[in-house]
């Protein structure tokens, strides 16, 4: 047990470095943008001195390192700083946003989590058949679509031709649960397509792997019907990279929905993000890639420690 802290403390650690190392590249790539904010906010016609002033009420006047240090000691305090937009705080800007989002990517992961395990178990048992090969094929083409395209057209047949869904995902804080979910079935069916493919053929590559070692043989031997080989003797062993996989594509579910989010006009924090480039509004453009970075980065984090959980080697050491 206390190796499994002690690796499990080194991967926090590591971490919280990287996303320090993230921040710093945030910043540094906002800042480094072509153009002059100041300008772009006040026009051409504004006068250096008001642009003057205008720069320095929004503290670009003070050194690159100066500027960071501010920035991130009021990210550190749960203060993102104020949109230059609307001058609104970005942090009741993000709230429910990034509230939308999670529960876009929640609903996706219901649909594809489950249909990628049954897919996958049942492309291991029947490996090598038709049933195996159509699944291959399906998910090989699911994986070719980007996802603008797999979006546009499910836009197609379900709400222009079919008329069952809506083609745009509005919602907002008053909207109720069923009204809401009916609004995100079309972007949560976009990112499960996308993603279904990848858990999908990992998962048959776990079992299929496992499937091959002697003490399935042996449970086959003693007269084992070939599921319960598979629930009892290969499922559980085949955990821990099934659930690196799940978590991963849960992380690409939450921090690749900018595509999609624009496609169906979902007001969640990738539409912020897009909205906030196109006016300039860089101090929301820094929140949003923060928050993008940070939930990638635990995402990742957890799902090394779930590999390392369940890890029987580090479990039961000899």
């Amino acid at each position: 047990m206390t190796s499994i802290l002690k690796i499990v403390s080194q991967r926090v650690a590591l971490g919280a470095l990287t996303l320090w190392i993230v921040s710093l590249v945030i910043f540094a790539g906002i800042q480094f943008l072509p153009g002059d904010i100041a300008t772009e906010m006040l026009g051409q016609s504004a006068t250096p001195e008001t642009v003057a002033a205008f720069r320095k009420s929004l503290g670009f006047d003070l050194p690159l390192h100066l500027r960071y240090l501010h920035w991130l000691g009021g990210v550190l305090q749960g203060d993102f700083g104020t949109a230059l937009s609307n001058g609104r705080a970005i942090g009741e800007l993000i709230a429910p946003r990034l509230f939308n989002t999670l529960f876009l990517a929640v609903v996706a992961a219901l649909i594809s989590v489950p249909l990628a395990l049954l897919g996958g178990i049942v492309a291991a048992l029947y490996r090598n058949t038709f049933i195996d090969r159509a699944i291959n094929v399906v998910t090989l083409a699911s994986i070719s679509f980007p996802e603008f395209f797999v979006g546009y057209m499910l836009i197609l047949l379900l709400a222009v031709h079919a008329g069952i869904l809506p083609s745009l995902s509005d919602v907002d804080s008053s909207t109720g649960l069923l009204m809401r979910l009916n609004a995100v079935a079309l972007p949560a069916l976009t990112l499960s397509v996308v993603v279904l493919a990848h858990m999908m053929r990992m998962t048959r590559t776990s079992i299929v792997t496992l499937l091959s070692n002697q003490y399935i043989e042996t449970a086959r031997l003693k007269g084992m019907s070939e599921w319960r080989v598979l629930v009892r003797h290969a499922l559980p062993n085949a955990l821990a990279p099934i659930a690196n996989v799940v978590v991963l594509n849960l992380a690409y579910l939450i921090t690749g929905v900018v595509v999609v989010e624009a496609v169906f006009v979902y007001p969640g924090l990738g539409q912020l993000i897009v909205d906030s480039v196109q006016k300039r509004d860089i101090p929301v453009v820094q929140a949003c890639s923060l928050v993008f970075a940070a939930t990638y980065v635990l995402l990742n984090l957890t799902a090394d420690i779930l590999s390392i959980v369940m890890n029987p080697r580090l479990m039961h050491p000899k």
